[in-house]
């Protein structure tokens, strides 16, 4: 039977990004120290459950991870219009969950908004909008995410200071074979770095993930009839997100107060992964068919082995046949692919579109673009 023809997805209505972020100076926080000979790898897993425990308060929500000795990647989605249509109390539930919250919330919170004063009212009003926007703000949910796992580290070795590098590093994805390339390159990282010898084995990543889950089929969301509007007209906010912006500390503080206590954030429950959707009839769900997608990893895996070099296979996984790329260069660029781009991954098309909105005569990635996802104009 002839496969059905993929429907191609323009991914530039809600927000995709490739994310990594790296422990300060590389060091093996989250692996063996090589001069003590002390192993941190259960750290890999603090950040693991913690990122997927935020995805279920955020509008967030992750189509790969790898966590790794001293760094690590997510593939992950910002639905703004899933955010705004939450109402005040969901978010001001969803916000204490991480945050205490000043009083006027909590009594919101604890006593119903009939035991406050209208100035209050409109006060809480005023925080539910500024909470709202943050719980669908990339830099937010990462800010969240390091300083927790920072909290944890920090206090395990009895030290202060910081964890992580500095700012995280993010990679707008424009269409859906820029999807593809990252959730590729992030979920065979380990096999990349030969710490792992095939998929099975990849500890820590959405892909090793899913494969335990296989058994359990995950139902696909309700497709909803909200109107997911931002249109390619938007897409200057989307491949450039907004930096983390705050008053002084102090009003910080009186804002939201400190993070909540571990005890409390571990308590918090992971939400699952992105499901797979071939047909592109449900909103949150990644374009491709998992069977798919794991034939191609798999595949992708063999040849990129440290011990398989240059190993070319001889069959062409399906998917890559109805995206039209072209296995041996897929291969063969895979492990530089990413890095070849700049702030945004997509086809020369999608590339071509965004330099001409903002009026560039050059953006980065041209070259790997045509040579990798457009390989006939190649």
């Amino acid at each position: 039977m002839a496969q059905p023809r993929h429907q191609q997805v323009c991914l530039s209505d809600t927000p995709w990004y490739h994310v990594v972020s790296r422990c300060v100076r590389r060091a093996f926080l989250c692996g063996r120290d090589q001069l003590t000979g002390m192993d941190y790898g259960h750290r890999r897993g603090w950040i693991e459950e913690r990122m997927l425990a935020l995805s279920g308060i955020f509008a967030v929500d992750i189509a790969a991870y790898a966590v790794m000795s001293n760094h690590y990647h997510i593939v992950l989605r910002i639905d703004a219009s899933r955010g705004m249509q939450w109402g005040t109390n969901e978010v001001l539930t969803r916000w204490t969950q991480l945050f205490n919250g000043p009083s006027c919330v909590q009594n919101y919170l604890e006593k119903g908004p009939e035991s406050l004063s209208a100035a209050e009212l409109a006060q809480v009003e005023e925080y539910a909008t500024l909470y709202r926007a943050r719980l669908h703000d990339l830099s937010w949910f990462m800010r969240v995410l390091n300083e927790s796992i920072a909290r944890q580290a920090n206090q395990e070795d009895g030290v202060k200071g910081r964890f992580w590098e500095g700012r995280f590093k993010s990679q707008a994805l424009l269409d859906e074979k820029a999807l593809l390339a990252a959730m590729a390159y992030v979920d065979l990282n380990p096999v990349r770095a030969g710490i792992a010898a095939d998929l099975k084995s990849c500890e820590f990543t959405g892909i090793a993930r899913r494969i335990r889950n296989v058994t359990k089929t995950p139902a696909l969301p309700v497709k909803t009839t909200s109107n997911t509007s931002q249109t390619t007209e938007n897409l200057d906010e989307i491949v450039s997100p907004a930096p983390l912006t705050t008053g002084t500390s102090e009003d910080h503080a009186a804002e939201t107060g400190k993070l909540r206590s571990e005890k409390y954030l571990k308590s918090l429950q992971p939400a699952p992964l992105m499901p797979f959707d071939p047909t592109a009839q449900f909103e949150v769900a990644i374009p491709f068919g998992f069977e798919d997608y794991l034939e191609l990893v798999d595949t992708l895996g063999r040849c990129i082995h440290p011990m398989k070099p240059g190993h070319i296979p001889e069959k062409t996984p399906r998917l890559l046949l109805q995206m039209g790329m072209n296995t041996e260069t897929f291969v063969t660029e895979s492990a530089k692919m990413l890095k070849s781009f700049g702030h945004v991954i997509g086809t020369v098309e999608s590339l071509c579109e965004l330099a001409a909105r903002k009026r560039k005569q050059r953006i980065r990635g041209i070259a790997i673009a045509r040579k990798v996802f457009n390989p006939k104009a190649a």
